[in-house]
């Protein structure tokens, strides 16, 4: 009888230790090559307990809204047992309610999504109304592991606010994508005997052929005003100033080499720039109505007649410029950043963008921990990633020695694969999709811009970091707001001036300079570089 009490004494022991190894078993993270680099902890128990209930604040956008049944919300319930509560709230009211839920403590949700701690957020947390998540970096495994394999360790530190701490747990990319660029017309080039540019000296002469030939035309124009054309080219130059500037305060530009800012707007490179845009608007290559906001109507209208035949846009709207021309032969293409004086790039772009916050009563639940885990369980796990980026494997895709195919529904859908997962299926929404990983997001494109963005991954280095955000007190922040806009207004004016001919940029640049120091662009310049923190 003993012998049998103590056998089964063993074979509990055995079942106990095999549920507790079950429970325990380590999850895979896989680096943008998809090779396992590093095992986490999962740490949860979720299969034996009631789904953790969690209310998430969700910010809507018309051109993708909500859908609480979504395959990726349902499924993502199933998975990571979890019993989500949507609030859905309008894109345009999103700030003010976030605001109001963190300043009052009042009905604050559990969660919320697609949030940073720049702006009013950085102070709400300072003053405690946000978990600083970084302290409990022991429940975020699955993040941390991501941000190790995507190799976004600094880049990720350089959240931290004054206090050392990070409040939220962004979105990561492994490489930045390039979504948007030159786009003009190859049946033009292929018709003249001209080859693809690679500088901005052959554009020059792409748009001086195409001139010659369209004497009534104006080859270059823009969408949606010159902020465009400025965010995608000035890189090219060495700076990046003006309204869509990479720092966001549109006179000043990173040195990506001494990792300092300089007074960009009063630089040599801005004015080698300025000077090519004003060759171009004096030689008629350049849309004269540049200066004003161009509606998409007007700029497919010019495009598609032949009155215009580059621009730079995105590459989604390719598409609608071809459907709308009658032109035989209509072919747009979207061409690599073109090489300048500072080589070949595009807007600069961070491999970080808004993400999760959790709000200060969050960490008085008695299942806190259990919150944290589950949440980076669900967006930040391989399996979760996948989820959210390709929908369900057997639903919408399969995949087979690494290559992904998707459904006959989403190929053959007349938006194409990428709309269609977004709009019936939630994914690709950069709202839920946390890990964005280049190479599986091009299998949801055609071909052609896959390759594309190949050609600009092997150029290296075309897409550069957004420069840091100094580490500002109330009352810094202040000054420097004072200096920004008469800066700004000064900016614009001769921007405007040189690229029409309004001014002079050899003869007049001198002038500028003494303006843009009157108005105390050193002074500004040394705010930021004086509070760039560690």
């Amino acid at each position: 009888m003993k012998k049998c009490v103590s056998l089964l004494l063993v074979i509990s022991m055995v079942v106990v230790l095999l549920s507790a190894c079950a429970k325990k078993e380590p999850v895979k993270v896989d680096n943008k090559d998809g090779e396992n680099v590093t095992n986490v902890d999962n740490g949860t128990d979720g299969e034996k307990e009631d789904p953790v209930k969690i209310r998430i604040y969700y910010s809507d956008n018309a051109t993708l809204p909500f859908k609480d049944d979504w395959l990726t919300v349902t499924e993502a319930e199933k998975m990571f047992n979890v019993d989500f509560e949507f609030e859905v709230i309008p894109i345009a009211d999103y700030a003010t309610k976030v605001s109001l839920a963190l300043n009052t403590g009042n009905n604050t949700p559990d969660v919320i999504l697609y949030q940073t701690t720049k702006g009013e957020n950085a102070s709400l947390a300072l003053n405690g109304a946000l978990v600083p998540i970084s302290d409990y970096a022991d429940f975020t495994p699955h993040f941390n592991a991501r941000v190790e394999a995507f190799g976004l360790t600094e880049t990720v530190d350089k959240l931290k606010l004054a206090d050392d701490k990070r409040y939220y747990l962004p979105s990561l990319f492994d490489i930045p994508f390039y979504d948007g660029g030159l786009i003009l017309r190859e049946d033009f080039l292929d018709a003249e005997g001209l080859e693809a540019p690679k500088t901005f000296d052959d554009l020059y002469k792409i748009l001086k052929a195409y001139k010659e030939k369209n004497p009534d035309s104006y080859p270059l124009t823009i969408l949606a005003g010159p902020r465009v054309l400025y965010r995608m080219t000035m890189p090219s130059y060495g700076v990046s100033v003006g309204k869509n500037g990479a720092s966001g305060t549109n006179t000043l530009s990173w040195d990506y080499d001494k990792k300092e800012y300089f007074a960009g707007a009063i630089s040599e490179g801005y004015k080698g720039y300025i000077s090519y845009l004003a060759k171009l608007y004096a030689e008629g290559l350049l849309d004269p109505e540049m200066a004003d906001p161009i509606n998409g109507d007007a700029w497919s209208q010019k495009m598609a007649t032949g009155k215009a035949m580059a621009t730079y846009a995105y590459y989604d709207q390719i598409g609608g410029l071809t459907g709308a021309s009658d032109i035989e032969g209509f072919k747009l293409q979207m061409y690599p950043s073109l090489e300048g004086p500072a080589g070949a790039h595009h807007q600069p772009k961070s491999r970080t963008g808004s993400g999760i916050m959790f709000p200060a009563a969050t960490a008085k639940r008695d299942d806190f921990e259990r919150v944290v885990r589950t949440i980076d369980n669900v967006f930040f796990s391989e399996e979760g990633a996948r989820l959210w980026c390709l929908g369900v494997e057997g639903v919408t895709y399969t995949e087979e020695n690494g290559k992904i195919t998707y459904s006959d529904e989403l190929v053959n859908a007349k938006e194409g694969v990428y709309k269609s997962l977004q709009v019936n299926h939630g994914c690709g929404s950069d709202v839920t999709q946390l890990v964005w990983i280049n190479e599986r997001e091009m299998t949801k494109y055609d071909e052609n811009y896959s390759r594309i963005n190949a050609e600009v991954a092997a150029m290296g280095n075309v897409i550069q970091e957004i420069p840091p955000t100094p580490l500002f007190d109330d009352m810094t922040a202040e000054d420097a707001g004072v200096l920004q806009t008469p800066l700004f207004d000064t900016f614009e004016v001769w921007a405007d001036a040189f690229i029409t001919g309004r001014k002079d940029v050899e003869a007049d640049w001198d002038a500028y300079v003494k303006e843009m120091k009157t108005l105390r662009i050193d002074e500004f310049n040394k705010l930021y570089n004086d509070n760039l923190g560690k």
